[in-house]
């Protein structure tokens, strides 16, 4: 401990100013708000994104392209990957109901199957989406698809 690092216990020398007590208070009749306006008024809270008036970014920036409100989304399960979920939990038919109760989609989620990889187990598909390349491999490894 040295002379120079020597300091009072903390809040025994000076209490912080009470804001809005007056002109006693030392901070006067705006307390420290500035004059008028929506900020010195009292339960004011800024929106999001909020800039002062000025024109927000997101209606400054420009719009670009389309974005279709009907468009419908698919969980997307390749050949490859049906393989390795059918030897993984033991699936006698890959539909929508044993995907969702092994936790691989949500209730509403919608199934679509792509070619990509080889499926060598022989399985039943009822899904509501396939390619054309998934559906004739899936038959040529002798199981069968049925759309939902």
């Amino acid at each position: 401990m040295n002379l120079h690092s020597l300091q009072p216990a903390q809040g025994s020398v000076h209490k912080e100013k009470r804001l809005g007590r007056g002109e006693a208070s030392g901070k006067g009749g705006t307390s420290t708000k500035g004059n008028k306006g929506i900020q010195s008024r009292a339960g004011y809270s800024s929106k999001r994104g909020f800039e002062g008036g000025q024109m927000p970014i997101q209606r400054r920036m420009p719009k670009r392209g389309f974005k279709n409100n009907n468009r419908e989304e698919y969980q997307i399960f390749n050949l490859g990957q049906i393989d390795h979920l059918v030897e993984k939990y033991g699936l006698q038919e890959f539909n929508l109901d044993n995907l969702f109760m092994n936790g691989l989609i949500n209730r509403t989620a919608k199934v679509k199957i792509l070619a990509n990889g080889e499926l060598k187990s022989k399985v039943t598909v009822k899904v509501n989406a396939i390619s054309e390349k998934a559906k004739t491999a899936i038959e040529a490894a002798g199981g069968s698809v049925e759309l939902v």
